[in-house]
């Protein structure tokens, strides 16, 4: 069965109040299905953001993406996501991962643990939201039940099996972090990691919603030069195989709405984010794509 698509935009950049709830709108209005924050210090706060967005927009659900469960404690994100779902009447998404950037730890005065570590709590911090939000005696009371939709991003192994046992929607990690830095996967590398989760998941009745994170729109009819300065971003790699990297999408209206219906085609990916500098450039190939 194919997945009809959804579209949610990530909203990155800070703002005031009233060009918050003026950009959730807009985003409301070019047809995204969801308005997500993100997790990182000099970034919004994620949940009274994503309260905010609820009160500018009616259909939009509301998500995190990613929560860095290295950030909080169970118990409190229990309370938070409770809350947020109540005054959001069950519009909230949750998304989780396990965290990757030391600098942010430092920052905020927290340890910066191990890969191992890191997935470990990310691990322990599914179950107890799952014990927590799903006892009927736990206050507050989310609306959504037994909890909101778990949304679980990354791309390692240990990562994809959490993701493949407790996730409504898998989030893939385009990148991967090399020598302190974010390196693009090239197309090959993808299918890998969603073959991965699929052999992790083979027993599930329920297939999940898959997710990948769009790092590039640009509406052009010159698609070299589009991705020209990305190359350093793939060391070794030429424009043409950088044009094939699942993270952009570069070409006229037609074209990407092309590229991201063979990309559902041979991943799975139904539901598609853009940071939020991108999503006035994604509105036509929303409306090219809906109800496909």
């Amino acid at each position: 069965m194919t997945r009809p698509f959804r579209f949610g935009v990530n909203m990155v950049t800070p703002a005031s109040g009233a060009d918050w709830s003026k950009r959730c709108e807009r985003a409301e209005e070019l047809g995204y299905d969801v308005i997500l924050v993100p997790d990182h210090l000099g970034m919004v706060a994620p949940f009274p953001a994503l309260v905010a967005a609820a009160e500018a927009t009616e259909r939009p659900r509301l998500g995190t993406f990613v929560l860095n469960t290295g950030f909080w404690k169970p118990a409190l994100l229990a309370r938070e996501i409770a809350t947020t779902d109540a005054l959001t009447d069950g519009r909230l998404e949750v998304g989780l991962g396990a965290g990757y950037v030391a600098e942010e730890h430092e920052r905020a005065g927290l340890p910066f643990p191990s890969p191992g570590e890191r997935v470990g709590h990310l691990a322990r911090t599914v179950e107890v939201l799952a014990d927590l939000l799903g006892d009927e005696s736990h206050v507050p009371r989310s609306t959504q039940r037994p909890r909101p939709p778990l949304l679980i991003g990354g791309n390692g192994d240990r990562v994809l099996r959490l993701a493949a046992e407790h996730a409504d929607i898998v989030a893939f990690t385009g990148a991967k972090a090399e020598t302190g830095a974010m390196t693009a996967l090239s197309a090959d590398e993808l299918d890998g990691r969603v073959a991965a989760y699929h052999g992790f998941a083979a027993g599930r009745e329920t297939p999940a919603e898959l997710n990948v994170l769009l790092q590039l729109v640009a509406v052009t009819t010159d698609r070299a030069a589009a991705v020209r300065p990305l190359l350093p971003y793939l060391p070794g790699a030429t424009e043409e195989e950088l044009l094939k990297v699942p993270l952009l999408a570069v070409g006229t209206t037609r074209e990407i709405a092309d590229q991201l219906r063979h990309q559902r085609e041979r991943y799975g990916f139904s539901y598609l984010t853009v940071l939020d500098p991108y999503m006035e450039a994604l509105g036509p190939v929303i409306e090219e794509l809906r109800g496909t």
